[in-house]
């Protein structure tokens, strides 16, 4: 998937990426589309919430166990 920005929150545990992530996507235009990589489990639920509540898009959440992958698509 293409993207705009990519963010390596990997190693950080909540709520960093979730923190990072609010301040990277404040740095796109609307439209834009970030990838964030992070490595705390919890991180799967937290974007999925953080989505909801903000109101930017979720277009992708992958993960394997011990990474994963997200993709936000700024409103």
């Amino acid at each position: 998937m293409n993207f705009d920005l990519e963010l390596d929150a990997r190693g950080l545990a909540c709520p960093l990426p979730i923190l990072r992530t609010k301040k990277a996507l404040a740095t796109l235009q609307s439209g834009q589309v970030l990838r964030v990589l992070t490595t705390d489990p919890g991180s799967v639920k937290d974007f999925e919430a953080f989505a909801r509540q903000t109101g930017n898009s979720l277009l992708s959440s992958t993960g394997n166990g011990t990474e994963f992958e997200f993709f936000l698509k700024r409103k």
